[in-house]
């Protein structure tokens, strides 16, 4: 069910169903993360409910009688409620079962939900037997991480990919509606049903859009390769662990900073400042997330090349988050299915300024090789940019370049893409000693012999 123009109006209860193999911290984690889900969509979150089963798999999902429950908690006249009253009845996230169940049952005129979330995926079938039972829009976790990327898509790519994640995500959730019966019925499309003429037209919707997406990764591969030769470093990690605000500390640019997940969907691009010789280039990505869905992981795939050709990749972590160790591990999968194993990589565990000193130490103990920084310090900044230096000469080589007078733009060239570190004029011409990549060595040598020629 597509998602209404006037999300800030909802009131959204989230459920959590607890499965034997999910230990009570997981879930209490994933509920959380849940809740920032939502509220990044503009719901308001008026409570949550946690129920523990041997599975999710059950068609309408939960008991009957917890169904029964949730039911006098979103009863279909909730917009009989006027929005102006106070909200000091609404449930909280931190209100536990046996408060909600006891506020469920009194007579107190509690501000009632009007959209159902489930912190889990659940089938087509699913979805409309809850929404049947509760009388209000259901959604799952998929369905609310596809909205935001909806939302927050800015780029062509970012849109093409996440249109194709949305509709492969709803092909199956389209369902039979009186009208195309009746269009059926005078003679529009005859011999096939309207659910199946929108689930073809779906399908050519979908075939268009990865032709159109093909031709778009293949500009971006193109503009890859011209970047080959510069040092890249790319910043990964869990949403909203700081990789925008450190985007912008090392390369001052104007990069959106929000703090609301998945506020970066687009791969950007700038150099690192202030400006080195060559250059070095920092490219922000987007954020991981637990239980991020497959097709947005195949639907970003170009998104996540970045760091697949990066020389470098910044680990950035939110060390001030408690389960930080968590989203770690699932950067770590997700990365793994990009094939980005062999990269040089650093720990960046980011927001120290929200830890103690003794939590800072353990946490150095505990990893030896990471950074601790603040991106709000700009001691750490400067620390980091002199490290990403050190890094990128590392595998670089000087040589002496001998550069006749007559060859005209080398010089400017070596200057725009090397480092010098010496020059000395001679009678033929000025022998400069340079710092450079073996790939831009290789390119100047045949750009000195068409200049020579």
């Amino acid at each position: 069910m597509p998602f209404s123009q006037n999300a800030l109006q909802h009131r959204a209860l989230l459920i959590s169903i607890r499965t034997p193999q999910q230990k009570e911290h997981e879930a209490e984690e994933s509920l959380a993360e849940l809740a920032r889900l939502v509220t990044t969509l503009g719901f308001d979150v008026v409570g949550s409910q946690t129920q523990r089963q041997a599975s999710t798999k059950r068609i309408t999902v939960l008991g009957s009688g917890k169904l029964s429950e949730l039911a006098k908690l979103t009863a279909s006249q909730a917009a009989e409620f006027d929005e102006e009253e106070p909200t000091s009845d609404t449930f909280s996230t931190d209100v536990d079962d046996e408060t909600l169940e006891e506020l469920a049952h009194s007579a107190l005129p509690v501000k009632t939900a009007d959209v159902v979330v489930f912190d889990c995926d659940l089938s087509p079938s699913q979805l409309r037997n809850v929404e049947t039972q509760l009388g209000v829009e259901v959604f799952d976790r998929t369905g609310i991480i596809i909205e935001i990327f909806s939302r927050h898509a800015r780029t062509r790519t970012a849109r093409l990919q996440v249109e194709i994640a949305r509709l492969k995500y709803l092909t199956p959730r389209l369902r039979e509606s009186h009208i195309g019966t009746k269009e059926r019925q005078m003679g529009k499309g005859a011999g096939e049903s309207a659910l199946e003429l929108d689930r073809r037209r779906v399908r050519d919707q979908l075939a268009e859009l990865r032709r159109e997406l093909i031709s778009v990764q293949g500009q971006m591969q193109g503009r890859r390769e011209k970047r080959s030769e510069h040092f890249c470093v790319a910043l990964v990690g869990y949403t909203n662990a700081g990789k925008s605000s450190m985007m912008r500390a090392l390369t001052g640019s104007e990069v959106l900073v929000e703090n609301k997940l998945f506020a970066t969907l687009d791969t950007t691009v700038r150099a690192l400042q202030p400006e080195t010789q060559p250059r070095i280039l920092i490219s922000d990505t987007v954020g991981f997330i637990k239980k991020l869905p497959h097709d947005l992981v195949a639907s970003f795939h170009s998104t996540l090349e970045e760091a697949h050709d990066a020389s470098l990749l910044l680990y950035v972590v939110d060390a001030s988050d408690p389960s930080f160790r968590s989203q770690l591990a699932v950067v770590n999968e997700v990365m793994q299915e990009v094939g980005v194993d062999e990269t040089p990589k650093i720990l960046i565990l980011n927001k120290s300024d929200n830890l103690t000193l003794q939590q800072q130490g353990e946490l150095l103990e505990q990893y030896p090789d990471s950074i601790m920084m603040s991106t709000h310090n700009p001691l750490h900044i400067s620390a980091l940019h002199q490290k990403i230096v050190t890094i990128s000469e590392k595998d670089m080589q000087d040589e002496q370049i001998l550069v006749p007078y007559t060859a005209n733009g080398i010089v400017g060239e070596i200057r725009s893409n090397m480092k010098v570190l010496a020059e000395e004029y001679g009678a033929d011409g000025i022998a400069i000693t340079v710092r450079a990549s073996t790939i831009a060595l290789e390119r100047l040598h045949k750009l000195m012999q068409q200049k020579t020629k």
